[in-house]
């Protein structure tokens, strides 16, 4: 866990009182001092749990999403034993903890789409697609660690777009269009394997979603 581990009662606190706020008032500067007092905690507390601000509060609220959804991943057991089953079923039930929050998660898209944040929107989508890798048991080291992750940010970052306008039943839409999208990625995967055995030199950076038990 980044930030003050020694605070890490009084951070999640802080972020819990604030999460009232955030569907209505956005990530404001004047959030992190209005939730300390309202968690009961010493004025001085929001510098100390939160050295860097804002920021860090909404990082921090991200990183417990990830958290989350790993032990989720992990109590779920497994899949069917395919890759892209449980790649599906860490981002499902992401988005199904998220569901009674989606105003919060679309406040937090806006925070991060500022220009200002755009090193902390990076930072936090890489931590989160690799929190899914790791959560799902893949432990590829060669080249395609780097082009899965790169994949599947584009995967998952789409999918949360779509889901924060989809009005289905159990968010069905969604886990068709993430459907979708996964098959169009293995069909170029396959594609490429196919030229690469055709040519026997050409590169294949697109191990992403080789299924294996």
């Amino acid at each position: 866990m980044s930030g003050p581990v020694h605070l890490a009662a009084e951070r999640r606190r802080i972020l819990a009182a604030s999460l009232q706020h955030v569907p209505f008032d956005g990530w404001s500067e004047r959030l992190l001092a209005d939730a300390c007092r309202e968690a009961g905690l010493p004025a001085d507390m929001a510098a100390r749990a939160f050295p860097r601000g804002l920021g860090e509060l909404v990082d921090f609220y991200l990183e417990e999403a990830d958290r989350a959804m790993v032990e989720a991943v992990e109590q779920a057991g497994d899949a069917g034993g395919k890759l892209t089953a449980r790649v599906k079923l860490a981002i499902r039930l992401r988005l199904e903890r998220a569901a009674a929050e989606k105003e919060t998660v679309r406040r937090t898209l806006a925070f991060l789409s500022l220009p200002q944040n755009a090193p902390l929107a990076l930072s936090s989508l890489y931590r989160t697609v690799d929190a899914i890798w790791y959560a799902v048991g893949d432990t590829a080291t060669d080249f395609s660690f780097y082009t899965k992750r790169l994949s599947l940010a584009a995967i998952y970052s789409a999918t949360l777009l779509y889901w924060l306008d989809d009005r289905s039943e159990g968010a069905s839409q969604t886990m068709a269009f993430l459907d979708r999208r996964i098959a169009d990625l293995m069909r170029i995967g396959r594609l490429r394997g196919r030229l690469q055995r055709a040519a026997g030199r050409l590169p294949d950076p697109f191990g992403l979603f080789r299924d294996r038990a």
